[in-house]
Formats: structure tokens, sequence, C-alpha cells
């Protein structure tokens, strides 16, 4: 996108000559001497300008927000919070406030520019429904070579970025990330069901880079353990979204359980399992937790199980009566799971 701003110089003198006395009493032309000649022209002059001004600053809080939306960044904002926990996890109570750091902005870029190619892929998909017509590329507002241009620096950027602050393996597990996420998962969502678990699996995987930028290793199974709480939570979480919005994503050509399989059995079912997954999952980490006694993990376990429980009620509710007041019950509930027994899993790391 080029942005081609054309200002006109506001006039200050008419056409022609001023005629101004000068003390050898001459006369001064006015091309020589271009003032405003009264104070209502000085004003229009300075509004003129001002107006101007605002016109470009307006313009480029524009673009900037244009490329903010690129990024996704809820779904930035979720996945820097589950990184973060990850490398408390890791770490416990001696993390390093300067390695998250570093961590956190690497792991934002990588992120941003996943969900700025995904915009591009799908602008034609994203054109014809209604939840996202209004994104920047559909709407006009921005050209796509523009966007995949600032999605290719971001993870350049955020992947280099990452390799000299936190090490090369966080920086791998981002460009696996990514590749899973873009190249892979993104136009499998036109052909195959078994996109929701590829999304799963790409949504999950930043807990690996977070994990292992705070001192973990790849074969910890409690970094795995991380992992399957996040893969396993997006089983119901998404099924709700799917169920909610099949008619939108049957018309853009999207093939999700809810629109191969219209009655919501599957998609039910794929929730409870989901919740009995996370569950075990959640427990997991509690009776792995290094340091802590049997009684203390079984006192964990028991808590991070009972946070859970609203979530698996309302999975198994939406796998006995689907329709939309069970799945809308379902997905508020699982945005209020996650953060709270990601909360539970890093004050157990903490004081462990």
């Amino acid at each position: 996108m080029s942005l081609d701003f054309m200002v006109a110089e506001p006039a200050l003198v008419a056409r022609g000559s001023i005629g101004i006395a000068n003390p050898s009493g001459g006369a001064v032309n006015g091309a020589a001497c271009a003032e405003p000649t009264s104070p209502i022209e000085v004003a229009s002059t300075v509004e003129s300008q001002s107006s101007v001004t605002a016109t470009l600053v307006s313009t480029h809080s524009s673009v900037l927000r244009d490329l903010l939306e690129l990024t996704k960044p809820r779904i930035v904002t979720m996945i820097l919070v589950t990184t973060l926990i990850a490398a408390v996890v890791a770490a416990g109570s001696t993390i390093s406030i300067v390695v998250l750091v570093h961590l956190l902005v690497g792991v934002a870029m990588v992120a941003g520019s996943a969900g700025a190619m995904n915009q591009v892929w799908e602008r034609e998909i994203d054109g014809e429904m209604e939840r996202t017509r209004k994104r920047p590329i559909p709407a006009g507002r921005m050209s796509a070579s523009v966007a995949a241009l600032f999605s290719t620096v971001l993870v350049v950027v955020g992947t280099t970025y990452l390799t000299l602050t936190v090490g090369f393996i966080p920086a791998a597990v981002g460009i696996a990330t990514w590749i899973t996420y873009v190249p892979i998962y993104t136009p499998l969502k036109t052909r195959s069901v078994w996109n929701t678990t590829v999304g799963a699996i790409s949504g999950a995987l930043p807990i690996l880079i977070g994990y292992t930028a705070a001192g973990g290793s790849l074969y910890d199974l409690r970094g795995w353990l991380l992992v399957g709480v996040l893969v396993t939570w997006q089983y119901p979480h998404f099924m709700a979204i799917a169920w909610l919005y099949r008619r939108q994503y049957g018309e853009a050509g999207f093939r999700m359980t809810t629109t191969e399989e219209p009655t919501g059995r599957s998609a039910g079912w794929q929730s409870v399992v989901g919740m009995i997954g996370l569950v075990a999952c959640l427990v997991g980490l509690a009776m792995t937790q290094s340091g802590a006694s049997m009684t203390s993990s079984l006192i964990w376990a028991v808590c991070l199980a009972g946070v859970s429980y609203p979530m698996t009620k309302a999975a198994w509710r939406f796998a006995m009566e689907r329709n939309d007041l069970t799945a809308r019950k379902l997905l508020r509930a699982s945005l209020l799971q996650l953060p709270v027994s990601l909360l539970l899993v890093m004050v157990l790391a903490l004081l462990g």
C-alpha cells in the first residue's frame, strides 16, 4: 500500500502585486513581500495548516491500528500469558525478569506475524464472513502485499531476536509454531475437519518456547503436560465456537466438525473427551511437581480438578443438548477455566 499525500501550500497572497510603501518612498512588489493582509487571512492559514496536520496524524494512526489488528492482538495476548506461565513452571522462583522480557518481545513478534499471514491467506474467505469482513485486507484498507511484507519482517526479526536473547531451541520451536499455523493449519481449514487438531497443536507449541527459554528441556514431562493442557482445552473451546458459527463457517467453505456433522454429536463428544484429557494433564502437573509432598500434590490435584468442574459440566451439557445456549455457556466456562487453572499451576511452581 502506498500513501501519497498531496498537500497544497496555502495561498498567502492573491495573484498580482500589492503596493506597499517603503522608507525610500518606492513600492515593494507583492511577490517580494507575501504577507497576509488581514487577521482573517492569518486565521484561515493557521486553520488550514492544522487541518492538514490532523489529517496526516489521523491517517498514520489508522495504519498503525490496522497493522495491530493484523497481528490478532487478543490471540497474541493469550499466547504471551501461556508462554510466561510455562517459563515460570520451568524455572520456578529463580526465573529471570530479563529473560522474561526478551522472551515476550520475541514471541509477540513471531505470533503476530503468524496472525498477519493467516489474514493474508484467508482474505477472500474473510470477506465472505460477517465476523471477519471488517478486517483490514477484506475491508480494502490495506493491500495483501503490504500485510505479507509486514508479516515477513515480524517473523524474521522475532526469530532472530529469540535466537540472540534466549537461545536457538526456543527460536526453533517458534518457527515450528509458525509453520504449523500458517502453511499447514490455515489451508487445512477448507480441506479437512482435522484442522482442529492441527490448530490445537499450533496453539499449544508456544508453551515450549517459554519452557525451554527458562531452562527447561524438550524431554521434560512437565513441559509436554503443559502442552497437553493447551491442546485438550482447545477442543471444547473450539467446538463451542464451531457450533455457534457453523452457518458462517459452512457458507465460507470451512470444513469444521459442525459443518460436516451438523447434528453436533461429534462436536459434543469431542468436547467431553477434551475435558477428560485436560483434567488428566492438570492432575499430572500437580503430581509431578518437584519438592512437593504426596499430600500437597494431592491437594493441588483436587484444586485443579475443582476449577475445571464448571467447564466439564458445561461440556457434558453441550454433548447432551446441542444448542446455542449450551455452546455459549461452554465457551464462557472455557475462557474462565484456562487462566484460573494456569495461575494455580504457576503458583504451585513458585511454591515448589
